[in-house]
């Protein structure tokens, strides 16, 4: 049972990621290339943590991934929350 619920996350995680791929070939805003790959990501280490019996939910390694995914979310909204620097605003 614990197998099958991973599975169903591990597809929602990769249909969400395929729909932030989506927003970003339409706005070409990498703030969802972030999202879809950090959702890739985490489908990813679901799926490992099935098939593979190393990488069950003890081991460091899913952790490890789920950091990075973690991590580039949080890069997502600190990268999309800068202020823009245009040229027009510097002073001659």
């Amino acid at each position: 049972m614990n197998g099958f619920l991973l599975g169903g996350i591990a597809v929602a995680a990769a249909v969400a990621g395929l729909i932030f791929l989506r927003y970003y070939r339409r706005t070409r805003d990498p703030f969802f290339l972030f999202f879809a790959a950090s959702f890739g990501l985490e489908s990813l280490g679901r799926i490992l943590s099935v098939l593979v019996p190393a990488f069950d939910d003890n081991n460091s390694g899913i952790f490890i991934l789920r950091l990075i995914a973690y991590s580039l979310i949080l890069l997502a909204i600190t990268l999309k929350n800068l202020p823009v620097r245009r040229d027009s605003d510097e002073l001659p």
